[in-house]
């Protein structure tokens, strides 16, 4: 009967995670927050009443696949394009400043280690962990402001998702490195082989996914051979190239993120990831979040984690953008909105944890900072346009 027990763990799983999920949207936060959360409390830490099988990490690393794969698909090429040259330099500036602080940071704490050891590696993914933007919490906090659509909120977006862009290129390169015996050329070439792989062979899956798109337009085979792509993408990314199996999900979206039914097919994957592996993938992390090892230093790191984190933000975005030419105003506004963290650090600090890099205690300051700065970005954001003429989206 043990065999059946894991059909029990997902009910407890789908039902706290849906109840503390909707408990944090009601206080202001993202629903993942609420999630992580659940899987805290009815983890070993807390409760102990659903434990971390092997099972569930496996449903976990299909929900991770599937975020990712809908985050490719939620890319809009075309916006992209359009913020052109200012955009980039914006999200350069928010990968590099906060990857350097956090590097900075863990070697402030834990000492410096030299170049190549797996210290400086654990060093420099705390600074990957610390590139990503949440794209989801920055448009729902514009969006409620009225600001979307403007210049500042248009540059604040397609930031965002560079920003993730190079985030997901930047943890390929440093989990290639992962092993002391990498040789740094091997890791480029197989880096750079992918992405030549993945432009040729995504180019003609693009003209075959739009010809089937046309010949069968909404129809569910759409996103079934989407979704085959991604996990075959997933799949060769990480056995063949050697990098991360969400670089693959991820690049599969994008080859479908211009095709007429895109949105179709994130729809559907949507249903999948909102009420089954993404609860999982969530509340795997409060799963794996140990307190047991919670010292006074590594709540102190936390804290420093956190303040790093959204100060380099703000730095880093908002001093290019003055740079490039925006008013000191608006160029604090792109730094603010640039700070806010969600899905794609968890994703990260997931990633590290499956291959090594860090240690489980160090979720907690990714916790922290995604409550924090999911609440911190609108309250600071409707401050700096309170003096502004109000402009009412179209409906």
């Amino acid at each position: 009967m043990d065999s059946y027990k894991i059909l029990l763990d997902l009910a407890i799983i789908v039902i706290t995670s849906k109840f503390f999920g909707l408990i944090a949207r009601k206080l202001k936060a993202p629903q993942v927050v609420g999630q992580i959360i659940a899987g805290l409390l009815i983890g070993p830490s807390v409760l102990g009443i659903v434990g971390l099988t092997d099972f569930i990490s496996q449903m976990a690393e299909i929900g991770v696949i599937l975020l990712m794969f809908s985050a490719g698909l939620e890319t809009n090429i075309k916006d992209l394009m359009k913020t052109g040259v200012k955009a980039f330099m914006i999200a350069c500036a928010g990968v590099f400043v906060p990857l350097v602080g956090g590097t900075l940071l863990y070697m402030g704490f834990y000492g410096m280690s030299p170049v190549g050891s797996s210290e400086f590696y654990s060093a420099v993914f705390i600074g990957v962990i610390m590139t990503a933007t949440s794209v989801s919490i920055t448009v729902q906090s514009l969006r409620e402001l009225g600001k979307l659509k403007g210049e500042v909120g248009t540059t604040i977006l397609s930031a965002a998702i560079i920003d993730d862009v190079i985030g997901i290129i930047v943890l390929t390169f440093v989990i290639g490195f992962r092993t002391p015996d990498s040789n740094p050329f091997s890791v480029i070439l197989s880096t750079v082989l992918f992405f030549v792989f993945a432009f040729i062979v995504g180019f003609v899956l693009y003209k075959v996914m739009k010809k089937i798109d046309e010949r069968y337009p909404h129809t569910r085979r759409i996103p079934i051979v989407g979704l085959a792509i991604c996990f075959i993408f997933a799949y060769l990314a990480e056995v063949y190239f050697g990098i991360a199996d969400i670089t693959g999900a991820y690049v599969a979206g994008i080859i479908m993120c211009s095709l007429e039914d895109s949105d179709y097919i994130a729809e559907k994957m949507d249903i999948n990831s909102y009420m089954l592996f993404g609860p999982i993938f969530f509340a795997s992390i409060g799963l794996k979040t140990t307190l047991d090892n919670l010292t006074v230093e590594l709540l102190m790191f936390s804290l420093g984690f956190v303040v790093v984190a959204l100060v380099a933000k703000i730095v880093g975005c908002g001093l290019v953008s003055r740079a490039i030419g925006y008013k000191g105003g608006d160029a604090l506004k792109i730094g603010v909105g640039m700070m806010t963290r969600g899905e794609v650090a968890l994703i990260v600090a997931q990633k590290g944890l499956a291959v090594g890099m860090i240690s489980s205690v160090y979720f907690t300051a990714v916790i922290l900072l995604i409550i924090v700065s999911s609440v911190a970005t609108p309250i600071i954001l409707k401050f700096l346009y309170s003096k502004d003429e109000p402009v009412k989206e179209m409906a």
